[in-house]
C-alpha cells in the first residue's frame, strides 16, 4: 500500500481508505474462489494494483468516459481503475460467473457507484466505449478483432480512443502479426514504477 501512495500522493482520503480495503476483502473472497494465484496474493499490491494502476499513468480519464474491462478475473485493472477515476465509468466483464462475482461484491463493498459487472464475453456486448483496457487475456491480434466494434467514434480524451492492454513479453512479434496496421504506442512499465517486477511490463495502447 506505502507504494501506491508514493508514485499516487494526490489520493484522496477516500481512495486511501478504498485501496487499504482492497487487501483484506481479496485475501477473504480468494480463500472462497481463487481469482489471484496463492503464492501471489502476498504481492496484491504491486503485481496487481500498481500493475493496474500503470494505466493511469499513461492517460488520466476525463469526467465521463466509459472505459470497458475486458476479461477482468477478479476486476484488474478496472477496479483499481474505478478507485482512481470515480467520475469515469467502467464495465467490467468475464465469461467465468464466480471471477465477475468476485468483483462484484468487491466492487459493492468499496461502495464503487461508477463500475457496472457483467458475466458475459465481448461478442455479447451491444454497447460502444471510449476505450477498451485489459490485462493478461489475449494477444494484441485478437484484441484488436475484438476491439474494433467495441470503441466509439467520437472522442473525448486527450489521446483518441481505442484499446489499451498490459503486456509482457515479445511486444513486436505481436505488433507485426497485427494485419491491420493501427496506430501502437509501447510505454516501459519501469518508467513509472522502477520495481524489478516491472521490467519487460509494458502498456501498450493502439488506436481504435
Amino acid at each position: 500500500m506505502d507504494k501506491i501512495l508514493h508514485y499516487f500522493p494526490q489520493l484522496t482520503g477516500l481512495q486511501r481508505e478504498q485501496l487499504a480495503a482492497l487487501e483484506p476483502l481479496y485475501n477473504d473472497w480468494n480463500q472462497k474462489i481463487n481469482v489471484v494465484s496463492r503464492k501471489d496474493i502476498d504481492n496484491l499490491y504491486i503485481h496487481h494494483v500498481l500493475h493496474s494502476l500503470a494505466i493511469a499513468k499513461f492517460i488520466q480519464f476525463r469526467p465521463g468516459t466509459e472505459i470497458l474491462d475486458l476479461g477482468t478475473g477478479g476486476g484488474f485493472p478496472g477496479i483499481p481503475l474505478a478507485i482512481f477515476s470515480p467520475e469515469s465509468k467502467f464495465t467490467l466483464i468475464d465469461g467465468v460467473g464466480k471471477k465477475i462475482r468476485v468483483a462484484q461484491e468487491i466492487a459493492s463493498a468499496l461502495e464503487l457507484k461508477n463500475i457496472i459487472t457483467l458475466p458475459v464475453r465481448s461478442e455479447e456486448l451491444r454497447q460502444t466505449f471510449d476505450f477498451m483496457v485489459t490485462r493478461a487475456v489475449a494477444g494484441m491480434e485478437q484484441l484488436n478483432n475484438w476491439s474494433h466494434r467495441l470503441i466509439k467514434t467520437k472522442m473525448q480524451n486527450a489521446i483518441p480512443n481505442g484499446w489499451i492492454a498490459l503486456k509482457g513479453g515479445d511486444i513486436q512479434s505481436e505488433i507485426k502479426a497485427m494485419t491491420r496496421k493501427e496506430y501502437v504506442e509501447i510505454s516501459p512499465i519501469d518508467a513509472y514504477f522502477p520495481e524489478e517486477y516491472f521490467k519487460e511490463k509494458y502498456v501498450v495502447y493502439v488506436q481504435g
